[in-house]
């Protein structure tokens, strides 16, 4: 059985996930996780009760691999909350900017970070798994020439100075993180607007996809979210599809809607919003 007081993400202690646990979870006990696939896992096979796991960046996109794991899972989506990100260039005592060749971090994190790069061509970008964990590296090895791109959190964990801040190409980037936890163990939220997020995949057929898109348009209901992903067989796509709907019945309503269209469809969650200076936790 799950302990209730544990929730998984992906990265290491310090990673701006973990700031979303306490967020989404206040009081659980953050639990790190090598990739989505491990917080899915977790979540699923009843080791931990909650997960959260990164889906969406303002600068770089959404997180392809989180949306995989998700649809590979036995979980359910029922909250979301997005926050400021905001990285810093994080050195051993003594390092210099001037003094680096290489600093580390998540992938996603090296591409909003693409000005620092360019203005810094002697820097080479390092992609690693997470990047509270870079800073963990960078603290292990005591190598001055090596830097990580992290949270002002994680570089106190660490033992890290900060050799510069802000390092993200623009000041309103933010990273939006969904709560999951086993699917078919929360009642339905009860506060709206709700949102909803789907997989669809669609057989080649001509305009198949601009029907599936209308049941949303017809119901004056908000896409907030599209993007593709490769399907099972070469060139076929799945479609991630998140909309907004007033009520519970709205959303139900368009998603049987949608059903008959494509070969495939399968609900990631419902779960209230997410708005602006709010969290959305189950309610």
């Amino acid at each position: 059985m799950a302990d209730i007081d544990r929730t998984s993400f992906q990265g290491a202690l310090g990673a701006f996930s973990e700031e979303a646990v306490r967020i989404l979870r206040p009081g659980s006990t953050p639990v790190p996780r090598q990739s989505f696939d491990a917080v899915v896992r977790a979540v699923g096979g009843g080791e931990d009760a909650w997960g959260v796991v990164a889906v969406e960046n303002t600068l770089a996109g959404a997180v392809a691999e989180a949306y995989d794991a998700l649809e590979a899972g036995d979980v359910t989506v029922v909250g979301e909350v997005a926050i400021p990100i905001r990285h810093c260039l994080l050195g051993v005592a003594g390092s210099t900017v001037a003094g680096l060749r290489e600093a580390r971090s998540h992938p996603v994190a090296l591409s909003q970070c693409k000005g620092f790069f360019a203005r810094h061509p002697h820097v080479r970008a390092q992609a690693v798994y997470d990047t509270a964990g870079a800073a963990a590296e960078v603290a292990a090895s005591g190598d001055k020439t090596v830097a990580a791109i992290a949270s002002r959190r994680a570089g106190e964990r660490y033992g890290l100075e900060v050799l510069q801040a802000d390092l993200q190409d623009r000041d309103d980037n933010q990273t939006r993180f969904y709560l999951i936890t086993r699917a078919a163990t929360m009642p339905e939220p009860t506060a709206g607007p709700f949102k909803t997020a789907c997989v669809s995949e669609l057989e080649h057929r001509p305009g198949v996809l601009h029907k599936l898109l209308g049941v949303f348009a017809e119901r004056g209901l908000d896409l907030s979210h599209v993007a593709s992903r490769p399907a099972a067989s070469p060139w076929t796509y799945r479609f991630i599809l998140e909309f907004v709907h007033p009520t519970l019945a709205a959303g139900t309503e368009a998603i049987d809607a949608a059903k008959p269209l494509a070969a495939r469809l399968k609900v990631l969650g419902t779960f209230p919003a997410w708005r602006a200076g709010t969290a959305s936790p189950p309610a």
